[in-house]
């Protein structure tokens, strides 16, 4: 069964809400289920049941009932039953030590694969894809391996943003990323802006455009050394 991932940049566009530039498509993404299991374990300054009740807050409004994983006993168990998948942003190294210290990367690869709908945000969109290593993070703990869940056939690069401030001599978030596309030519990375988001079905890989995106277009698509611009509505089934 082919997998249901809705994959976004962001919490936030510009000045919005917590969620709230996401919220239909959320609510969409999940509408079969009764209760989403939201996976908390990028948050790294802010607690987990904190994590969790902010997320209850922002989407209660939508009728979407948000059980936090770190509350369970058998987070492993706990993915199986799960009828949504939702995880949160944070620090990418520390969300995907985690889920490597409860063995959980097979078990959600299970169920997306069965057919349970999955959504993440910034982290939660960035360990999708094969690895993490286009993170934007800075690698505060280290995980055993930066292969990650494998949803989508490619990296992602959330919060992607292409200024130059004038005196800025650092390298900017391309030049990053052709440093990735010198060593690994083949594998195609997606970069979103904030407010940006992948939206995968049985039939499509389509890009999308929230309210109050910076830019012309809300993606780009690194690969073999070209970095092609995505319009929302683009197809990624087409170009990878």
């Amino acid at each position: 069964m082919a997998p249901s991932l809705l994959l976004m940049s962001s919490s936030r566009v510009n000045d919005s809400e917590y969620l709230q530039a996401y919220a239909e498509f959320i609510k969409g993404h999940f509408d079969a289920a009764q209760e989403v299991l939201f996976i908390p374990y990028a948050g790294v300054t802010m607690d987990y049941d904190t994590y969790t009740a902010r997320v209850q807050q922002a989407l209660a409004a939508y009728d979407i009932r948000i059980k936090g994983l770190h509350t369970a006993n058998d987070p492993q168990a706990e993915i199986r039953s799960a009828e949504g998948i939702l995880v949160g942003g944070g620090n990418t190294f520390r969300l995907l030590q985690q889920l490597y210290h409860y063995d959980l990367l097979a078990e959600i690869q299970a169920k997306v694969k069965q057919g349970c709908p999955y959504a993440g945000w910034s982290a939660g969109a960035n360990i999708a894809g094969l690895t993490i290593r286009t993170t934007n993070d800075m690698p505060i703990v280290e995980p055993p391996s930066f292969r990650a869940l494998e949803l989508v056939p490619l990296q992602l690069n959330p919060h992607y943003v292409d200024v130059h401030p004038p005196g800025f001599h650092g390298e900017t978030r391309a030049q990053r990323l052709a440093e990735y596309m010198t060593l690994h030519p083949g594998t195609p990375v997606l970069a979103l802006r904030e407010g940006a988001l992948l939206e995968v079905s049985a039939s499509a890989q389509v890009i999308h455009c929230c309210t109050g995106v910076n830019g012309s277009d809300p993606a780009f698509l690194f690969r073999a050394g070209t970095q092609t611009p995505l319009p929302a509505g683009t197809d990624l089934n087409k170009l990878v």
